[in-house]
């Protein structure tokens, strides 16, 4: 992974177009790299009907990545699609400079943006959960002092088992340590239930604004910057649609296409704000000309947390940015239910609409 401490790696990015799987987007594994505190140096594109099975991509594509690599003097080569730790090895071995997959470059950002106790546990998590299926070829080595397959229970074979067993005894810490996190969101879930006070979850595409609405519907000062995954953990609020009625506000993760399940299983604990809420509000970059893509993307990480059918309110946020002038407004069905707000977080407009539309979808 992009350590830390280094000042920017110098980073080729690879984007393959697969025919037969879902496909991410390059801007979108540009803006991940800078995140992560590469600087691009060049990018390496491509289509394929399907995954090759030893590279993932074709031998002639490996061997036109190594002579760039080698020309531009990469620190290392970034995949816009998951690899398997075989297909991470071989390329490695073949072209020469560290390989990282999409869920490892994702994994690096969630652990520099990480900033509370939980936060850091469940990225932890998830890391070590990532780093286990990686073990294999690590104490190989060892192996080959030994001279062969035959009669590999030798040290580096007792060494790979060991790491094993470490890894394994680290994940349930871990768990362990996230349960009594959960303990603790749920007593205090309890003590709101017990109020009567209903909870509104902010979800939505990473740098949709979630965090911008949620300052200035609270008045809070949670960190904002114009990057994907600013916010990691939750932070919970009052906010008050009126003199009779409030309701806590969840600021949560954003989702990002195919997000990890890893990290949808290791982020559970902030999530659950998300599961156990009684209204969403689906916070959209309005802004954006491919926000329909980016909406069915927050939906497959809502289906997979079985939320779908939960009251939801869109809020089509940014229309400061969008060219053709736009109005706040609130959008109906033709019941007359809402469907959808127009604001914007940044200038406070239509906040007053927003507030109004939560307060008729709330018992």
């Amino acid at each position: 992974m992009i350590t830390h401490e280094a000042a920017r790696e110098r980073a080729l990015l690879v984007h393959i177009d697969f025919f037969r799987f879902q496909r991410n987007s390059l801007p979108e594994l540009r803006e991940l790299a800078v995140s992560a505190g590469a600087e691009i140096i060049g990018e390496c594109l491509g289509k394929r009907d399907k995954p090759e099975p030893r590279y993932s991509i074709g031998e002639g594509k490996v061997e036109e990545l190594k002579q760039q690599a080698a020309a531009q003097k990469a620190d290392l080569v970034i995949f816009n699609h998951d690899l398997t730790p075989s297909q991470e090895r071989n390329l490695e071995k073949t072209i020469g400079v560290r390989i990282l997959d999409r869920t490892g470059l994702i994994l690096d950002i969630f652990a520099r943006r990480a900033r509370t106790f939980e936060g850091k546990l469940q990225v932890e998590l998830a890391q070590v959960q990532y780093m286990s299926s990686r073990l294999r070829g690590a104490w190989t080595h060892l192996e080959r002092q030994r001279g062969g397959r035959i009669g590999m229970t030798g040290p580096g074979e007792t060494q790979l088992e060991l790491d094993k067993r470490l890894l394994q005894t680290k994940v349930k810490q871990l768990n362990k340590r996230l349960s009594k996190v959960k303990n603790t969101r749920a007593l205090s879930r309890q003590s709101r239930q017990k109020s009567e006070i209903p909870t509104v979850s902010l979800v939505g595409y990473t740098n949709a604004g979630k965090s911008t609405l949620f300052n200035s519907l609270t008045g809070e000062n949670v960190y904002v910057q114009n990057q994907l995954f600013a916010t990691l953990d939750p932070t919970l609020r009052r906010y008050r649609l009126s003199d009779e009625k409030q309701v806590v506000l969840a600021d949560t993760v954003g989702f990002i296409r195919n997000l990890p399940h890893s990290l949808v299983k290791a982020f559970s604990a902030t999530l659950e704000e998300t599961v156990l809420a009684d209204v969403l509000l689906h916070v959209i970059d309005a802004s954006d000309p491919d926000h329909d893509v980016l909406i069915e993307a927050v939906h497959e990480v809502l289906e997979e947390l079985k939320v779908l059918d939960k009251p939801m309110i869109q809020v089509m946020n940014k229309i400061d940015l969008i060219e053709t002038e736009t109005l706040p407004r609130i959008d109906r069905s033709e019941d007359g239910k809402v469907i959808r707000v127009w604001v914007s977080a940044e200038k406070a407009l239509g906040l007053d609409l927003l507030a109004q539309a939560l307060s008729e979808c709330l018992p």
